[in-house]
């Protein structure tokens, strides 16, 4: 009895080696390009086998956070999966089909609007460091007076300083910095009224949640987390109105979050980009970019300790 047990687990092994192989060059973690005509739209895309032979994944669109999907179907280099709605009112599911094509995944993306756009996927970096980093010294980036150094996303800019603080007193336009960074230490202070709701997207890419949360449980969605792909382990934000404080150490994927003096995410790797990202090209620097079109928020105290 122990050999036949002994058989088959060799042949279960053999099964799903062969498996994974067979699907390779699908498996893994892809950036996302969308021409939509008026604008190029990021997207992201992982796969991985579930078991012996279903391919399993996540997709983040333009915007929105990280979407399970239950099954990719993928036959002879060819690559189909459908999704519900998440936030767009609809009943319409959003489906890719794509085929991998020189090392890259080309096809079309129908979103839950019912509008089909081409699109182009890359590999994703790894981003992995194999030494620690250097830290240069600290760089200051809102001074306090004015917006330089900032710019604003769309010609929308509600944007004003006030008291030495960065204000958005409506919903409209996000904002950046000019200057791009790879990988850093952040400081930075922000305060909104009850229900309002705003983010830090580290490189432009990766949004670290900033929302009235307090009095709720962790979840990647609100305050503190990465949003849709990291929860904190506690809920450590004060109640609207009072300035929160955040302390991010970003090195390739690995995130850090301290949140009010409290370490809520420790060294834990971003998947990919996450929805609203200026892009999908993760192996390059970006900025620090702040949201501004989900209420009103404040800024102040913004430092940037950028790796050597």
């Amino acid at each position: 009895m122990k050999k036949i047990f002994t058989l088959l687990a060799i042949l279960l092994s053999f099964i799903v080696t062969a498996q994974t192989n067979s699907n390779a060059e699908l498996i893994g973690r892809w950036d996302l390009t969308v021409d939509q005509g008026d604008k190029i739209v990021p997207s992201w895309l992982e796969v991985e086998l579930s078991g012996i032979r279903t391919l399993v994944g996540h997709f983040v669109a333009e915007g929105g956070s990280a979407r399970p999907i239950a099954k990719v179907n993928f036959t002879n280099g060819k690559v189909n999966f459908s999704i519900p709605p998440q936030w767009d009112m609809t009943d319409i599911d959003l489906v890719m089909n794509a085929e991998v094509k020189d090392g890259k995944l080309v096809g079309t993306i129908k979103n839950n609007r019912g509008e089909t756009h081409p699109f182009v996927g890359e590999r994703a970096p790894s981003l992995v460091r194999t030494k620690a980093p250097v830290w240069g010294a600290p760089i200051t980036l809102f001074n306090g007076k004015d917006l330089t150094g900032w710019q604003t996303q769309t010609k929308d800019n509600q944007w004003v300083v006030e008291n030495g603080i960065m204000k958005s007193p409506r919903s409209g336009s996000n904002i950046m910095t000019n200057q791009k960074f790879n990988d850093f230490k952040l400081h930075i202070e922000v305060r909104y009224p009850k229900g309002s709701n705003s983010g830090v997207y580290l490189r432009g890419r990766y949004e670290v949640q900033v929302e009235d949360s307090y009095g709720r449980e962790p979840n990647s969605h609100l305050f503190g987390g990465v949003y849709g792909f990291l929860t904190p382990n506690e809920m450590a934000v004060k109640p609207a109105g009072e300035w929160q404080v955040y302390d991010i150490t970003l090195i390739g994927r690995r995130v850090t979050v301290v949140a009010n003096g409290k370490t809520i995410i420790n060294d834990q790797i971003i998947p990919g980009i996450t929805g609203g990202a200026l892009d999908s090209k993760e192996g390059e620097p970006g900025p620090i970019f702040l949201q501004g079109d989900h209420g009103p928020v404040e800024y102040r105290n913004i430092v940037i300790t950028p790796a050597k």
